[in-house]
This record gives C-alpha cells, structure tokens and sequence, in this order.
C-alpha cells in the first residue's frame, strides 16, 4: 500500500484503474442475470458483504440507457473475489437469480474504429460467364433483341 500510496500521493481514494493495471491486484468479476432495476449501488451494497468492493458496475446500452443484464464489481483481493463468488453465484439478488465468475478480458480492441478490408473491387472488371460460355454483355444485347417490345 505504500508504494500506492507514494504513486497517488496522500489521497486515500485509490482509482480502480491504478488497482487493476497499475499493480494487477484487483480481481474483477462478472454477473449475469442481473435485474434491469440493479444499479451500481445496489450492486456494490449486495458484493459489500464479501469484502473491499473497488467498484460495481452495471452495463447499460448507450441509446436508451437500461441495464444490459450483466454488470462487473472488482474487489481489491482474490480471496474476496473468490469469497463473493462462491457466495453470490445462482442467488437471487432484486428477484432474479444472478451467476457470478471471474470476468474473461476484453481481446477486441477496435476502439470503435472500423477495419480496413481495402477498396471495393470494381464490379465492371469481374466476368461472370454464363451457361453457354458468354459474357454479360452480349446477354443484354441477346435479351434486347429478343425483348417483346422491340418486335
């Protein structure tokens, strides 16, 4: 704690992301089956019980700002984590049974940005042939001709 404390200064909030990636002694979990009436406070008041809840967090869809079903509360040590886990895991927190287990980290790292697959190819090089062994062309000017309404 004190080379926290000399990395933060004298504060005593320690920030979640210093405990998680800083020093890697926090020990993040996931919930499921979470009620859409959790909040963060509920969350972390139920996860309280178990040991230091570093933070709880629920996940909400960013348009319409309701709960996902799911959340992340992160303690400050595993043998917490482990405590809450077996503890919490298909109890029934606001109604509903929740199931609770270590959080599996985040590969996608897109960071919203799309992938570049290259140009499109251009449709006019591709020859596609049919049946007979024409190309697309002269099938348009053999459906013309023979088009009802040029007779």
């Amino acid at each position: 704690m004190a080379s926290i404390t000399r990395i933060v200064g004298h504060n005593n909030s320690v920030s979640p992301f210093l405990l998680t990636f800083r020093r890697a002694i926090a020990f993040k979990l996931f919930v499921g089956g979470l009620s859409f009436h959790t909040t963060d406070k509920s969350l972390s008041d139920a996860f309280s019980n178990y040991g230091q809840v570093v933070e709880a967090k629920v996940i909400t869809d960013r348009v319409s700002a309701k709960s996902k079903g799911y959340g992340f509360v992160t303690f400050a040590s595993q043998d917490e984590a482990e405590c809450a886990i077996t503890e919490m895991n298909e109890k029934a927190l606001n109604g509903r049974v929740i199931f609770v287990d270590y959080a599996k980290p985040n590969t996608k790292r897109s960071m919203g940005m799309p992938i570049a697959r290259g140009p499109p190819e251009d449709l006019n090089k591709q020859q596609s042939v049919d049946s007979a062994g024409a190309p697309p062309e002269d099938l348009n000017k053999q459906q013309t001709v023979d088009s009802p309404k040029d007779a």
